[in-house]
């Protein structure tokens, strides 16, 4: 086990045990980089939790299967034949109540088929590291999140943290699969780690963010195709708005009902 770390205790989750702390260490945000940057060596993962979660236990050889490229343009094709005639054609409000605004008019991504994935974003000496990036979201969700103080830390043997959502068994409406599937090739293509999930949300901070509109479009995409509810459909923004809202963007939240 690292070094430095708060009274805390093992829990079982099938196979695996999960040490987690009694309470949120005080010193979390300054705590976080030296825990990722001895994951190598501890082979465990930072990953913020709610005590008590439920779980459903995940095997990671499903994660394995998923082949995104394949997977991604069958599931833009099905998207797309679904909500192309919204995209078309702006919703009519004939009785909204009085003071309730219609919700925005959708175009859809600007694509007639699966773009591909988005490129891999380029390193700059003036970014952040993944490290930095992760615990600067540790330090916002604790800053602005109203449920991040019930959180623990926990450390999950996982070789990633695009992993840790699988081996937790994470309860949620995500496709687990799919989603952890993602969260690799995010990390790869973006320095994105998986901070924490508690609740129906999931929280990734981004070292590497796409830096202008055309590569946020393709990346946008790919989280459309995660499913998860907050992207377009609750709150329904606009998918040139949410693409424009991940140009240099260094957080990506994700919540299903």
């Amino acid at each position: 086990m690292p070094d430095g770390l708060p009274s805390g205790r093992f829990e079982s989750r099938g196979a695996v045990d999960v040490w987690v702390s009694e309470e949120l260490p005080d010193d979390i945000v300054e705590l976080w980089p030296r825990l990722m940057e001895s994951a190598a060596e501890t082979g465990v993962q930072p990953h913020l939790c709610w005590p008590g979660d439920p779980f459903f236990l995940q095997d990671l050889e499903a994660v394995d299967a998923v082949r995104l490229e394949s997977v991604l343009a069958a599931d833009f094709a099905e998207y797309r034949q679904k909500r192309l005639p919204s995209w078309r054609e702006p919703a009519r409000y004939d009785d909204l109540p009085e003071g309730i605004e219609p919700w925005p008019h959708d175009p859809g991504p600007p694509f007639e088929s699966w773009p591909g994935l988005a490129g891999a974003a380029e390193s700059r000496t003036d970014g952040p590291t993944p490290e930095e990036a992760a615990a600067r979201l540790v330090e916002d969700l604790l800053g602005t999140h109203p449920f991040a103080h019930a959180c623990r830390l926990a450390l999950v043997p996982a070789r990633r943290s695009a992993d840790v959502p699988a081996v937790l068994g994470w309860s949620s409406e995500a496709p687990l699969p799919l989603l952890c599937a993602l969260l690799r090739s995010w990390e790869e293509r973006f320095g994105a780690r998986v901070v924490g999930a508690f609740g129906g949300e999931l929280f990734a901070s981004v070292a590497r963010p796409p830096l202008d509109l055309p590569h946020a479009e393709r990346l946008a995409l790919e989280h459309v195709l995660s499913t998860a509810d907050n992207i377009v459909d609750d709150p329904p923004t606009p998918f040139p708005e949410y693409a424009a809202g991940l140009v240099g963007r260094t957080e990506w939240r994700f919540w299903w009902d």
